[in-house]
């Protein structure tokens, strides 16, 4: 396994990240002990997961993840050798009601109420990693692009955001902070307000990242890179869609857009087309197609870490096993002349 530093800390983090919110909707709690306790034994030390898990958020499943990671850690006693990063829900009153009543504000309050929840699930006095699950204002993210001028906004300032972390870390709560589904803007302006206030500075930021949406390229890449604030890329397969296995109509037993076929962000023509032409340039050289396209994102200069999900062992298997895939030179060419012409069809 290979480890890079998460941002400016002294951690050391493996660059695949076991992804966790499957666990309680399509894996059992069995399964999900099987997948810790191989990742484990693989070197991966980053598990990553979220009060809002598991996924599609529903209230009857809400917190289950963290509930089924907690246990595991008890039974195992491996919370020393564990990274363990979770996030707080942002807003969501059409879609999280059952979470705050959807309407999380990242102020000392929620962000007490939601950690002291996360910890007591995941039966541990502190998380190593703690995220912002997406923003509290009205801005571009979940596949949106074009950015709509907010109507009437009732944000907390951000200094009051980084103050109610830095009392958690303080408390021993948390040792360092996160960012996830951020924009360049959003980033600089944490930054910035670290810088004026002597407050705790972000580490992370868990944004897309993928053969079939490389935004995160565009502005976000050079932040990481000259900030020393990695990215966390998760979805690094596109639900899937990059191994192939959805091609030619196809709906495999028990997968994820097979059960929940609302997930369209990595569906469209343009996508299909994307990863006919990726899935044909990694069997041209005998690569695995979901490997190749993980270890696209594993060979990034400002990445961090990649979040793999798995659902079958099998899977969890191959994906680990990528980070012993070095792209050719060829290969890497062939990428881009697949970028070129189809570029970021899911954004």
């Amino acid at each position: 396994m290979e480890y890079r530093k998460l941002g400016n800390t002294d951690i050391d983090v493996s660059v695949i990240c076991l992804g966790t919110m499957t666990w309680g909707e399509q894996n059992t709690q069995e399964q999900a002990f099987e997948q810790m306790d191989y990742a484990l034994t693989q070197g991966v030390n980053f598990f990553d997961t979220a009060e809002l898990y598991a996924i599609p958020p529903k209230a009857e499943t809400y917190g289950s993840t963290e509930t089924i990671i907690g246990e595991w850690l008890q039974a195992r006693g491996t919370r020393e050798q564990i990274v363990l990063a979770s996030k707080i829900s942002g807003p969501g009153e059409d879609w999280i009601p059952h979470i705050r009543d959807g309407k999380t504000r990242f102020d000392r309050n929620d962000i007490s109420e939601a950690l002291d929840a996360s910890l007591q699930r995941l039966q541990t006095d502190y998380l190593d990693l703690y995220q912002l699950h997406w923003p509290q204002r009205e801005t571009n993210y979940f596949g949106q692009l074009g950015f709509e001028v907010p109507s009437d906004e009732q944000l907390t300032p951000i200094v009051e955001t980084l103050e109610a972390l830095g009392e958690q870390v303080k408390a021993g709560k948390i040792r360092y902070i996160g960012l996830s589904n951020e924009t360049p803007w959003g980033v600089m302006q944490f930054l910035h307000a670290v810088e004026q206030a002597g407050l705790p500075r972000i580490v992370s930021v868990q944004n897309p990242y993928s053969l079939l949406n490389r935004t995160y390229e565009v502005g976000l890449s050079e932040i990481s890179w000259r900030e020393n604030v990695g990215l966390l890329a998760y979805s690094p397969l596109g639900f899937g869609v990059l191994s192939g296995k959805y091609l030619d109509g196809a709906k495999p037993e028990g997968a994820r857009l097979t059960l929940f076929p609302d997930y369209e962000r990595y569906s469209s023509s343009a996508a299909v087309a994307a990863t006919e032409k990726y899935v044909a340039l990694a069997r041209e050289h005998e690569l695995d197609p979901a490997q190749m396209a993980l270890a696209y994102v594993n060979s990034r200069p400002f990445l961090t870490s990649t979040i793999i999900g798995a659902t079958t062992m099998e899977q969890l298997r191959f994906d680990i096993g990528s980070i012993d895939i070095t792209l050719s030179d060829e290969v890497l060419e062939g990428i881009e002349a697949i970028h070129e012409e189809i570029a970021n069809p899911s954004p």
